[in-house]
């Protein structure tokens, strides 16, 4: 049976940004155990995750720079309210959050500044750069930018940009898309939804469970939407650009159960369970079926007029049905 959430919760919070009364929730975390004989994470028998994709502000809230809305227009500010209820009605189920955040600065490959046009100007938010836009001079890398950004003396920022444009055209995922600033470290927008924070925090003191936090997408030259790795990772030599390890994916796969939610269901959650569902692949196809996909708890990224990924978030979740993976809404769940 699933438990009720604690009378402090309120899921019209999800929309305000709160500081969480920590030592407050502690207590009650370990009294609302105490009185509903909720065990140690320690001692479950099947192991549960529940893994959030960037529940952050950025995504969640309205106001915020690049807000999921789906094709409904409130997606990613529902999607963090039923992320928070599904914590505490499984908060004896679940053994370990795990939580990603996008993480970046102003200086990156998919932010305004680091592109200029033949007059200096820098792209707008949500522009599109195709290989041909690079290939031609239309947009290239910013040059007052780019010595700050090598990684090495002999590095040509230049040169990375195009081979950078041409690998995504190859790749056949998305092409290279100019966002707004977002998910700035330090700032306000960085953090995850309060609502959804509340609930972590109060799940890992009533189980004893710490939740794992994820930093992703901090190099400055490749965007990072899963949260397994980065959309390039080496030069055109094939020299890696940095070290890409797998401890994340050995992580997941040592529970029983992954439930996943977060955003966007078109973009970083789409592309984490891509190479979560290769490592699957490569190692054993039935490890699929622990891989549970929270219809209800993830939105496709839609700016009206702009862009829809709504048919490709919904491509890419028959794909993962397809391999074994199992689709169900969190309110569903017992």
């Amino acid at each position: 049976m699933s438990l009720l959430p604690p009378p402090f919760f309120d899921p019209e919070d999800a929309s305000r940004v709160y500081r969480v009364p920590y030592q407050q929730r502690a207590e009650e975390a370990r009294a609302w155990a105490e009185a509903h004989a909720v065990r140690p994470a320690l001692e479950d028998e099947a192991r549960v995750c529940l893994l959030l994709v960037d529940v952050q502000n950025t995504f969640c809230l309205p106001e915020f720079e690049l807000f999921v809305a789906g094709r409904s227009g409130r997606g990613g500010l529902e999607d963090a309210a039923r992320i928070a209820a599904l914590v505490y009605r499984l908060l004896d189920r679940v053994t370990q959050v795990v939580a990603t955040l996008d993480t970046h600065a102003a200086a990156q490959i998919f932010h305004p500044v680091f592109w200029v046009d033949a007059g200096g100007r820098h792209p707008a938010p949500h522009t599109v750069i195709q290989l041909a836009d690079v290939e031609s001079g239309r947009y290239r890398v910013n040059p007052a930018l780019a010595p700050a950004l090598a990684p090495a003396r002999d590095f040509d920022v230049a040169a990375w940009g195009r081979y950078y444009a041409r690998r995504l055209a190859e790749s056949g995922k998305y092409p290279l898309v100019v966002w707004p600033y977002h998910s700035m470290l330090g700032g306000i927008g960085h953090a995850m939804v309060s609502l959804v924070e509340e609930a972590v925090f109060f799940h890992s003191i009533a189980r004893q469970a710490p939740t794992r936090l994820e930093l992703k997408g901090r190099h400055p030259l490749t965007e990072s939407y899963s949260a397994l790795g980065p959309e390039v990772s080496e030069d055109e030599a094939g020299r890696p650009l940095f070290a890409v390890t797998s401890d994340l994916v050995e992580h997941l796969l040592g529970f029983d159960e992954i439930l996943i939610a977060g955003e966007a269901k078109s973009h970083c959650v789409a592309w984490t369970v891509a190479d979560l569902l290769a490592q699957i692949a490569a190692r054993d196809p039935a490890l699929a079926r622990k891989l549970v996909l929270l219809d209800d708890c993830s939105s496709p990224v839609v700016v009206p007029g702009v862009l829809d990924f709504t048919d490709a978030a919904e491509a890419a979740y028959a794909r993962f049905a397809a391999a074994g993976m199992r689709r169900a809404r969190s309110i569903d769940l017992d």
